[in-house]
Order: C-alpha cells, then sequence, then structure tokens
C-alpha cells in the first residue's frame, strides 16, 4: 500500500469535472491530471494520443499502455489487455502524471481518442504552495472473467491512519498518556518477570495476546521499509508521528529483549495456554502461564535473530536524522544480533519449541542472513556487509524464485532491496522475475484477486504489492507494477463489492476474529459466550484491521468463527499500508 499512501492527494475526485482537463495537483518538479473523455460509442480495443508543447521527462499512466512516443512530446496510449471496452456514453477520467526536471511544466495541447478530438482546455485544481509527494495511483480492477465495476474512489490518507490504530489497538504494556483506543488499557505488565526481566510493550500478535518475535520483528522491518522509503508519504496523510510511534513501540519492547550480546527473548505467552482464554487483555488471569522464551549461543535462532537484526537496521534509518543518540543505539543492537544470528547458527523452534505450532521458519535461516546483512549494507555502507550477501546467496541458493514474501520468506523483499543498493544487474533480473510472477502468472478471483495463498489470502498480495513497488521505484517495470498494486488494493478497499477493512468503506467486516475487540462494553462480562460465541457484531471496532479474506472465488462471510477468513494480525497490516 505504500505507493498508494504516496499519493500527493489521497482522493481522486473522479466525479464531474468543470472542464475536459483537471489539474488535481502540482508539485515543483511536476503536475497530477485527470483528462475527462466522453465516449460516445461502444468501444472495443481503443488508443489515446497525447501531444505536450514541450518534451517532458517522464509520462506516467495507470490504466493504459504507452505503445511508442515521439521526442518526448507526442505519447500514443493503447487499452491493457484486460481492459479494452466502453459502454456507449461513458464518461472515463483517464489520470495521468507528468513530471519535468527544469521546473517548466509541460502544458497538453492536444489529444485524440480513436481518431477524434478531445477537448483539453484546462479546468481548475488544487496549487499547492510547496513540494508534495511525486507518487499517485488510481483506481481500478483487473478481471479474469468478467469486466469490473467503475473504479471506486478512496481516501488512501484515512485508510492509513486508520490501519495505524489498528496498531495501537495491538499494543500491549503500559499504554501512553495519549491512548487513542477508549476499549484498551494497560495489560501484562508482568511479563518477564519469571526471567526476572521487564519485557513488557509490543505487540499482540494477531487476536490472541502472544508476542511472538518472529512475526513482530518482520511486520517491524517491514514498517520501517515503508517509512524509510516513503516518508513524504506518511506526512502528507498527517501520519508521519502515529507511524514513527508505531515503529517505536516495536523496537523499545525489541532493546528490551536483547539483553546481551547473544541473548535475545523471542516470545512471551505459551501459545496453547493463551488460546484458552477468551477476554480482554487487562483481563488475562494472573495465575495462567505467562512464560518468556529466549535465544542464546548454546540454543540459538539465527532466523529470530537475524529478523531483529533488520528491524533495528530500519529503525536506524527512520530516525538518524531526527534521533540520533537513539538511532545509534537501534545500529548496535543491529550489529549485535548479525553477529550472534551468523556466528551462532540453528533453528529458532528448536530454542523455542512453543513457537512451532504456530510460527515455524519453513524457508530456513539465509534468508534472514542475507536480509540483515543487506539492511546493515544500506545503512552503513560497509563492504563487509555487501560481502557477506554474496556469501549467503551462495550457501543457501537465494537468487531463486520465490514464490511469495512474508513473515517467514524474506527471498523476493532480500533481491528487491539489492536491487534498490547495488548496481548489480543480477538482482533486477531476480526482483523482475519475482514481481512477472505475481503480477503475470497467479490465478486471479473472478472479481481480479491475485490469490496466492489461502489462510490470509489480502495478507500475501498486500505485501507482494508492497515488494513489488519497491522493485517499481528500483525502476522495473514501473508502471506494470504500479497499476497491480493499486488494483489489489483497491479491491480490498472496495472495488471487490466490500470493504475488507474493518471501519472503513462500504460494507466493512464486523465479526474480526479477535479476543479484545469481540468485547462488550465494560461493565458486562466477556467470555467465550459473550465474546467468541456471540452472533452478533464485535462489542468493538477494530478500526483499521485488514482480515484475512476472500476464498480464489470471491467467497467471504463475515464469521468470527472462520479464523482463516476472519483472523487479523500485525503482519497482515505490515506491507498493505
Amino acid at each position: 500500500m505504500r505507493s498508494v499512501f504516496r499519493s500527493a492527494v489521497f482522493l481522486l475526485c473522479l466525479g464531474l469535472a468543470l472542464s475536459r482537463l483537471e489539474i488535481t495537483n502540482r508539485w515543483n518538479t511536476g503536475y497530477e491530471a485527470i483528462l475527462h473523455i466522453h465516449i460516445d460509442e461502444e468501444t472495443h480495443g481503443w488508443h489515446l494520443v497525447l501531444e505536450f508543447d514541450r518534451p517532458v521527462e517522464t509520462l506516467e499512466v495507470f490504466v493504459a499502455k504507452i505503445e511508442s512516443q515521439r521526442n518526448n512530446q507526442e505519447f500514443t496510449l493503447v487499452n491493457e489487455s484486460w481492459d479494452p471496452d466502453f459502454p456507449p456514453n461513458t464518461d472515463w477520467p483517464m489520470l495521468f502524471i507528468v513530471r519535468h526536471a527544469d521546473g517548466n511544466a509541460a502544458t497538453l495541447i492536444r489529444a485524440t481518442f480513436n481518431g477524434k478530438p478531445v477537448d483539453v482546455g484546462e479546468g481548475g485544481g488544487p496549487d499547492p504552495t510547496g513540494p508534495v509527494p511525486t507518487t499517485t495511483t488510481t483506481t481500478t480492477t483487473t478481471t479474469t472473467t468478467e469486466k469490473p465495476g467503475p473504479p471506486g474512489e478512496y481516501n488512501y490518507g484515512d485508510v492509513l491512519g486508520k490501519s495505524l490504530l489498528f496498531y495501537e489497538a495491538q499494543r500491549t504494556g503500559k499504554l501512553p498518556a495519549g491512548n487513542r483506543i477508549p476499549w484498551r488499557g494497560d495489560s501484562f505488565m508482568n511479563d518477564g518477570r519469571d526471567n526476572g526481566l521487564d519485557l513488557t510493550g509490543g505487540y499482540f500478535d494477531a487476536g490472541d495476546h502472544v508476542k511472538f518475535g518472529f512475526p513482530m520483528a518482520a511486520m517491524t522491518t517491514i514498517i520501517g521499509w515503508g517509512l524509510v522509503d516513503n516518508r513524504e508519504g506518511y506526512a502528507a496523510a498527517g501520519e508521519l508521528a502515529n507511524g514513527e510511534s508505531a515503529l517505536r513501540w516495536s523496537l523499545d519492547y525489541f532493546i528490551k529483549a536483547h539483553t546481551s550480546p547473544n541473548e535475545l527473548y523471542g516470545q512471551v505467552g505459551d501459545g496453547n495456554v493463551d488460546h484458552a482464554f477468551w477476554g480482554r487483555p487487562e483481563e488475562f488471569p494472573e495465575s495462567s502461564a505467562r512464560p518468556s522464551w529466549k535465544i542464546t549461543a548454546s540454543a540459538p535462532g539465527s532466523e529470530l535473530a537475524g529478523e531483529t537484526s533488520a528491524a533495528f537496521t530500519t529503525g536506524y534509518l527512520v530516525f538518524k536524522d531526527s534521533d540520533a543518540g537513539y538511532a545509534g543505539e537501534l545500529l548496535r543492537h543491529a550489529r549485535e544480533l548479525y553477529d550472534f544470528a551468523n556466528n551462532f547458527r540453528g533453528k529458532y523452534t528448536a530454542a523455542i519449541p512453543n513457537a512451532a505450532a504456530f510460527y515455524e521458519s519453513w524457508s530456513g535461516f539465509g534468508d534472514e542472513l542475507g536480509w540483515a546483512a543487506a539492511w546493515l549494507y544500506r545503512a552503513t555502507g560497509e563492504e563487509k556487509y555487501l560481502n557477506d550477501v554474496r556469501a549467503h546467496y551462495s550457501e543457501f541458493g537465494l537468487g531463486g524464485r520465490p514464490q511469495e514474501f512474508g513473515w517467514d520468506d524474506k527471498k523476493a523483499g532480500l533481491q528487491v532491496l539489492l536491487a534498490k543498493i547495488t548496481d548489480d544487474p543480477a538482482y533486477k533480473q531476480q526482483a523482475e522475475s519475482f514481481c512477472n510472477f505475481i503480477v503475470n502468472d497467479i490465478p486471479r478471483s473472478p472479481k481480479g484477486l491475485a490469490y496466492i495463498s489461502q489462510w490470509g489470502s489480502l495478507r500475501h498480495v498486500s505485501n507482494c504489492a508492497f515488494v513489488c513497488l519497491q522493485a517499481a521505484d528500483a525502476g522495473i517495470n514501473t508502471n506494470a507494477y504500479r497499476n497491480f498494486a493499486t488494483q489489489q488494493i483497491n479491491y480490498i478497499l472496495g472495488d471487490s463489492g466490500r470493504s475488507y477493512v474493518v471501519g472503513y468503506g462500504n460494507n466493512p467486516p464486523t465479526r474480526p476474529h479477535h479476543r479484545g475487540s469481540s468485547c462488550p462494553s465494560r461493565p458486562a462480562v466477556c467470555d467465550w459466550s459473550s465474546g467468541m460465541n456471540n452472533p452478533g457484531p464485535n462489542g468493538q471496532v477494530l478500526t483499521g484491521a485488514l482480515v484475512g479474506g476472500p476464498d480464489g472465488q470471491d467467497n467471504y462471510k463475515d464469521d468470527r468463527n472462520d479464523y482463516v477468513q476472519n483472523e487479523v494480525a500485525t503482519d497482515y497490516n505490515a506491507g498493505f499500508q
């Protein structure tokens, strides 16, 4: 969702325009516009010619292909294969972005649609006084069996803010004075006491109350990556402070959990004991077991240590210019944990067996070793880390095409990251191979969802959309990958016919599989009867949570008992936002 949120305005007004060309945003090096084209006749296949008064640096379009151009001044666009038709008497808002380097904006002077002139008289639009973010996406969906309905209008900034509220609802420990979730309070204030430590803080994993360190670190890295490379998007949405706060909440917990260079606490809470309880986290019985488990040099866990190192490194990159002291501490932890992961190798679930039933490391630890080293190379520029990446590549075969990108398998993210930060074309080829597979070869549902895997189908496609947007930023098939990401995110937000984000849009989920939000308002008792087995909507709105989502035929039931489709989790929202 990162690129979507990087738009200069977060709601594209695609309704009636005062004139045919509407400038919707301007900034120092370009502008965004919508050309409103009235199509009188039924159309099967089309071409659009745009001519500017001077050459442009780049032209970006999202619902067409640029078939040819002349002198960077005249562009011929043709329909995508999946969207060739228009019914008669259609008003089509065609969004495009023009970029220029010299401060002299090129003006659209002529346009033809299937050979017929289009009125390009410029209408009004916002004229910001300062620079604003420069990547915008439009709204469309693809389908393999039917033409999608009209693209929706989505306030992406609002969605970003709501997603961050979901993370605040997942916080545990001593909540800040500015807590924005009224039905949440302090919880699990004795975490770590079984080992004489303060391990309070961090995030609940999903609809339960366990702190699983491996997926928590993975989602922290992804949020950090988004903040590093999309800081201006968060700022434009007014959510930079909340985004940084979400990141700090993880990092502060990991600082507590990294108790010495070769010791890291990777889980708090027994998954089996926890799942036997249904109620508010603030009311979890003190008599129930709440153990904390660690990895050490004698019981190592390279996946966990490597991923936590990567999380610390992204935190360093986010905070190095605003809080140098804190950033330096994060980088120290990142270096130590990478050395720990690399020098004392082992599978983390061997050291923390309780995690195996919930977050087994199926891909092994080689991808996390490469991932951690690559992030340290980006942060420090030290060649030793790049040399380590190359060694890990060779040892673990990290250059092959993965099937997805998520909390377990980091290879796609590693390939894309290296494509962005090195000059080696091999990494770009690997990134392109993965994203082409996701964009072109993954089966689509009737309404256009790229259906990667059953459990949390929207989580899978959101994470892949995120990493392929990073590839697009590296100049790899930019329009195609951005277009794909926009289609998938808009499917989630409503182009499918409903929203899959709690508290947002048309017909959103009301029964997510989530203990705390299922509870009625206090002082009513919350237990299996009043919470889990209540047939009505959740007692509290878990604003911003992305649910698991539909099956491969777009079938979905808003049913709390169906945790495959209605579970929520912190890693679900990470790539999404």
